[in-house]
């Protein structure tokens, strides 16, 4: 099974699988070959585990866990920096979500700037459909649009091409990543676009250079011309200061709760384990929320494959099989009016899309006189207020106590079984 095809395949078990598949890798072969993009089918070196990440269809503790277990901290530190890495972007994004607004707020604005700009309007469709001229951009774009999958280095190679030899605005590069990627992430392919861009780390872009391609592509593109040599400039308000976080502490679990599922995080077990226990579970599609324009069909499919197989593991006595979109607040409600609930229980819904669709959802809630429980992940509880600062600063403050913990519970016993039969 390649690993597009794996990919594609929404539930735990796939990701266990997966996490199980690349273990052995992620030492120092990781280390050493992790920056080469050997092509599609073709990434032994990387761990492609971002999907299921990125939908807690597995988390990052389980998958440090696991690591740390085969290669200890040392040999997986490399690896770990990278899990972390989708942390501190959570963490960061979280501090300031004024970021996220002002991402959505100029996207609207170019959206609406290419009905009225046929020029940019065709140097946009070159671009996201592969017909640009510059062989490796264009196979990047289609491997997107086939796939749903990029290398990570080939990210940052399309981003920086884009802005500075294409001249497009970052913001429908970044849109068009989260309609395209199934692991599209509000924070992390936000903020990495924006650092790309220069906007992240102030006077700090990444340009794109042909040597750098050939060389980390294995030679797979004739040589790249026409890129640009110089960064351009892009102005905008310097970031503003953070925002402090501050969780509530865990309400004491309610044995007969209703479940609301949503896609960023899909591992219920982590609020059996607290002590809820679900009368019923509804799931709640919100895919369609995270760009204005129309959501690649295999990122649907997979969200909504995620959420029925969450239904499936949430223990709830009565599973909703309906999935609500449009009037989330309507709809939810009146899901917990049928069922009598008092309480429902969800997991932390950080900034993006997601929380922005269901934010009237908690006040119509309230008004029917049914409370809501929100439930923050430790490991986010201890990584996220530490992310004001850049990631090694993170890193070096919270990320190696993180991995250093003894965080054997959490490596799923099923992954241990897998590993150990084949020592």
């Amino acid at each position: 099974m390649t690993p597009e095809t794996d990919s594609r395949t929404p539930s735990r078990e796939a990701g266990l699988l997966q996490l199980s598949a690349f273990l052995p890798h992620a030492g120092n072969n990781y280390a050493r070959l992790r920056n080469i993009d050997y092509g599609p089918g073709e990434k032994p070196q990387v761990s492609t585990l971002s999907p299921w990440i990125r939908h807690r269809l597995i988390n990052e503790q389980e998958v440090v866990a696991a690591t740390v277990t085969v290669h200890g901290n040392r040999g997986a530190e490399k690896f770990i920096q990278e899990v972390c890495w989708r942390t501190y972007w959570k963490g960061w994004l979280e501090q300031h979500p004024s970021i996220w607004r002002g991402y959505t707020t100029a996207l609207e604005k170019n959206i609406e700037e290419i009905t009225n700009t046929p020029e940019l309007a065709q140097r946009l469709e070159a671009a996201t459909s592969g017909s640009t001229g510059i062989e490796c951009f264009d196979f990047w774009s289609r491997e997107l649009i086939d796939t749903g999958y990029l290398h990570n280095h080939a990210r940052m190679w399309f981003a920086s091409i884009w802005i500075f030899t294409l001249k497009l605005p970052w913001e429908l590069g970044a849109d068009f990543f989260l309609r395209y990627l199934i692991d599209g992430d509000a924070a992390s392919n936000t903020l990495s676009w924006r650092w790309v861009a220069g906007l992240q780390t102030r006077g700090k872009t990444y340009l794109a250079g042909p040597a750098n391609i050939m060389r980390y592509t294995n030679n797979r593109f004739s040589p790249p011309v026409g890129l640009a040599q110089k960064a351009i400039t892009i102005e905008a308000p310097s970031p503003p200061q953070p925002h402090p976080l501050e969780f509530e502490p865990q309400k004491r679990p309610y044995e007969d709760a209703g479940l609301l599922l949503c896609d960023e995080d899909l591992n219920p077990e982590f609020l059996c384990e607290q002590g809820w226990r679900f009368s019923t579970a509804l799931a709640v599609e919100a895919t369609a929320n995270r760009s204005i324009l129309q959501i690649a069909p295999h990122v649907t499919r997979f969200t909504r494959g995620a959420l029925k197989d969450a239904l499936a593991r949430s223990g709830a006595a009565e599973a909703e099989k309906h999935i609500p979109t449009g009037d989330y607040a309507a709809q939810i409600t009146a899901w917990a009016q049928k069922h009598k609930l008092r309480v429902v229980v969800l997991s932390y819904l950080p900034v993006g899309p997601t929380a922005d669709a269901l934010a009237s959802v908690w006040p119509a809630l309230e008004k029917a006189g049914i409370r809501v429980r929100i439930s923050v992940r430790d490991w986010d509880r201890r990584a996220w207020p530490a992310c004001e600062g850049g990631f090694f600063k993170f890193w070096h403050k919270v990320g190696k106590n993180l991995a250093n913990e003894d965080l054997s519970n959490r490596y799923p016993e099923s992954t241990r079984r897998r590993q150990a039969s084949k020592k």
